[in-house]
Formats: C-alpha cells, sequence, structure tokens
C-alpha cells in the first residue's frame, strides 16, 4: 500500500496513538499535518520523524477554540494545498461521579475534548478533503457512547455526542467521496499488557480504511475490543 501524494491530518500527534500513527503513514509515503497543543512535543516529533520539510508540517493550537482549527486549515492548504486524512485523535476521559456529583465544569470538558474539537476539525478541512473526490475520517471512541455506565456520565455524553456527528458527516460527505468511520475500543493498551486495544491494532485499522479496498465502508462502528 502507498500513501504517496496523500496528505494526513493527525490532531492529537504528540500521543503514543498519534505518534505511532504519524510513523506508519510516513513510512507508507505520506505527507504529515501534525497538530496538538504542545509545540515543543511536535517538533520533537518532527524531529524523529526526518521527512524532507515538503513533507512535514506542526501547528500547535488548543484545538477547542473555534478560532484555532480555521487558522491550522489553512497553513495546511498553504503548505500542501490539499488534505486527504484526517485522523482526529484528540481526547480524554474524567469519571467516578455520579451524574449528580458531575461538576458542570467535567461535563464542559468532555463535550470541549470530543464533540467541539471534532465539528470544529472536520467543518474546517472537510473542504479540503471534498474537494479531492476522495477523502478519509477517522475517530476513536467507545462502546460507552451508547451503552453508558455507572459513573462515567460525561465521558460517554462527550463521545455519544461525537458519534452523533460523524455519522451524520458520513452521510453528508459521502457523495464527495469522503468516508466517514469510528473505531471504538474500551481503552488504549499502550504497554501491550493484554487489557485492552494497542496502538498498533488501532493504526493498523486506521491504513486498512484508508486504502482503496476499504472505499465502500462508511458510517460504521468498527469495534476493536475483542470478545470479552
Amino acid at each position: 500500500m502507498s500513501l504517496e501524494k496523500r496528505v494526513v491530518i493527525i490532531s492529537g500527534a504528540s500521543g503514543v496513538t498519534g505518534q505511532l500513527a504519524a510513523r506508519t503513514f510516513a513510512a507508507q509515503g505520506a505527507s504529515l499535518a501534525l497538530l496538538g497543543s504542545d509545540p515543543a512535543h511536535l517538533d520533537g516529533l518532527a524531529h524523529n520523524l526526518a521527512l524532507p520539510e515538503e513533507r512535514i508540517l506542526t501547528f500547535a493550537a488548543d484545538l477547542t477554540r473555534s478560532s484555532a482549527v480555521p487558522k491550522a486549515a489553512a497553513a495546511v492548504q498553504a503548505k500542501f494545498g490539499r488534505a486527504d486524512i484526517l485522523l482526529h485523535l484528540v481526547g480524554g476521559w474524567t469519571g467516578g461521579k455520579t451524574l449528580l456529583e458531575t461538576p458542570i465544569d467535567d461535563l464542559q470538558s468532555m463535550l470541549n475534548q470530543h464533540l467541539w474539537t471534532t465539528f470544529y476539525m472536520t467543518q474546517a478541512f472537510l473542504p479540503l478533503l471534498a474537494q479531492n473526490g476522495w477523502g478519509r475520517v477517522i475517530v476513536i471512541s467507545s462502546p460507552l457512547a451508547a451503552h453508558p455506565s455507572a459513573k462515567m456520565g460525561a465521558y460517554a455524553i462527550g463521545k455519544a455526542a461525537q458519534e452523533t456527528l460523524l455519522l451524520t458527516l458520513a452521510q453528508e460527505a459521502k457523495d464527495n467521496g469522503v468516508t466517514t468511520n469510528i473505531l471504538q475500543v474500551r481503552s488504549i493498551d499502550v504497554k501491550d499488557e493484554g487489557k485492552g486495544t494497542t496502538p498498533n491494532e488501532l493504526v493498523a485499522a486506521m491504513l486498512y480504511l484508508c486504502s482503496d479496498e476499504a472505499a465502500k465502508i462508511n458510517g460504521t462502528r468498527i469495534p476493536l475490543i475483542g470478545a470479552g
């Protein structure tokens, strides 16, 4: 599989999964736009990738701010003239409280991280994907979005809102050749301890969804959660 001439946007790029996705997609020939909140971490990742200058862009911003994301999209367009794949990996978790105990700030934080960053990113980058007549949007979510557990309400609400946005986008963007899919995990097992989904498994699924063979997979929740 080759992704030469494809431009991949990775938000949350400095996280473990984001870093692995950057290395994997770069190895397939893609150019990368790395987005995140910490410029030092992004610059370190870009340095380690050692890509030619014309294949790499870093953009540090708070993606929960509506004003920041259009600037990121403008930077990508100015640098590459296109975008093809959006791997939106921004997220976070809070829990351990009943809904009655949950502070408003906890719920707002989950909505900001899951719903609003996704809204801002898709609004800003979808026009670039659509103009190519080919595109991929991939986001990581959780089965809690559809089946909430006690004391995880704020997180589940944020993820449910995010998934509704993405499934709507899947229907609205499909005629432009853009697919939108959700990878569901219970947890990300960064230490490969057999307790969740590993970054390797997640990135392998992303890579497949970006292949021509996966062109008809759209608007799906793909469970990478095993049989347990």
